[in-house]
């Protein structure tokens, strides 16, 4: 995967999006047509996925119309149908309605004590034939305000941070409620909450508004605070992080009343994962970027659950694999990322943004 950049001065949704869609306009096409040949391999009717796409950007005009005209500016300046942009951003909810059952395999871990600054850290796995490119955006949502995202071309966001100090990592989870009904796509949930939230009681306050069709966890932080929101049509549950101010999130639920109702994958390693963090989470305070990565992985270095490999067995829209290890510095408004897996931060170290 190959990480670009862009830094946008506007603070209009439109302009936002016609500069995205002209600087990215190849990559853009490129990635929507990778993912309507990925949702045809899970078994998911074109007309259909046209259909979810279409239903979950109207939810989206209706929460938040100004998400909604920077997608529609970015798919007309890249030359793409607008629904076909839309359904990179809405590709959760898309997921959920596939006869395919749906993985997730990413893992984060959250140390926010009072009093100190947080400390972060994910792996973000996910197909690498559907994100041969994938983008760092700094933007200006008001004014004042500046959010620097990880993100892919066409989804309006994930992970990232924002200058208040606030930051959003991102887990997929599965739920008995999820559909093929479409909803606000979560990962505009994600941006909404960093382009608007000061503090962890407004990114609930506005994740508490969205009606979403697909479940999805977003560990919010701030100084002193952290807290996984886990969004499911059924309803949202706020999971604190714990007195020592350890938070853990893999891809299942950790509310019990939604965890009663979880579908994930049987051959998920969702578990695993999350007792590995548990296991290695007391080396990684007061490291830098790089050396929490490297901790991140614990005595079984390449060879930890949390990094993840293809297995090249497999059909390709089977295969998965670790493409981002990315960190938030809620105080410097940062993200620290390295394009792979965490065992390779020792050698490669890990960029800042």
């Amino acid at each position: 995967m190959e990480l670009h950049t862009l830094t946008t001065e506007t603070t209009d949704p439109r302009e936002r999006g016609t500069l995205l869609g002209t600087r990215f306009g190849a990559r853009i096409r490129h990635v929507a047509e990778l993912y309507r040949e990925h949702f045809a391999a899970l078994g998911m009717p074109a007309d259909q996925v046209r259909d979810i796409a279409t239903r979950s950007h109207e939810a989206l005009r209706a929460w938040a119309p100004n998400l909604a005209e920077e997608s529609d500016a970015c798919a007309d300046a890249a030359g793409v149908e607008r629904w076909a942009v839309a359904a990179v951003g809405a590709r959760t909810e898309i997921l959920a309605g596939c006869p395919v059952p749906g993985r997730g395999e990413c893992s984060t871990a959250v140390f926010a004590p009072v009093g100190a600054a947080p400390q972060t850290v994910q792996t973000w796995d996910w197909h690498d034939l559907l994100v041969p490119d994938a983008l760092l955006h700094e933007l200006r949502p008001s004014e004042g305000r500046t959010v620097k995202l990880f993100t892919e071309f066409g989804a309006p966001g994930e992970i990232g941070v924002n200058s208040a100090g606030l930051g959003v990592h991102f887990n997929i989870l599965f739920h008995a409620s999820d559909s093929a009904s479409g909803g606000v796509p979560v990962h505009a949930v994600a941006r909404r909450v960093l382009d608007e939230a000061d503090t962890l009681d407004q990114a609930v306050e506005i994740a508490s508004t969205a009606r979403v069709g697909a479940s999805t966890s977003l560990t919010v932080v701030t100084a002193g605070s952290a807290a996984s929101l886990e969004l499911s049509p059924a309803g949202l549950a706020v999971v604190p992080a714990a007195e020592d101010g350890w938070l853990l999130h893999t891809n299942h639920f950790l509310d019990a009343g939604l965890a009663a109702a979880d579908t994930g994958a049987a051959d998920s390693m969702t578990a695993e994962r999350f007792a590995h963090l548990r296991e290695v989470r007391a080396a990684m305070p007061g490291l830098s970027p790089a050396g929490r990565a490297r901790a991140f992985c614990g005595d079984a270095g390449a060879d930890a659950v949390v990094c993840m490999r293809p297995d090249e067995d497999k059909p390709p829209h089977e295969q998965w694999g670790t493409l981002l290890t990315i960190g938030l510095d809620v105080t410097r408004c940062a993200i620290d990322y390295l394009a792979g897996a965490p065992h390779e931060a020792p050698e490669t170290g890990l960029a800042r943004f």
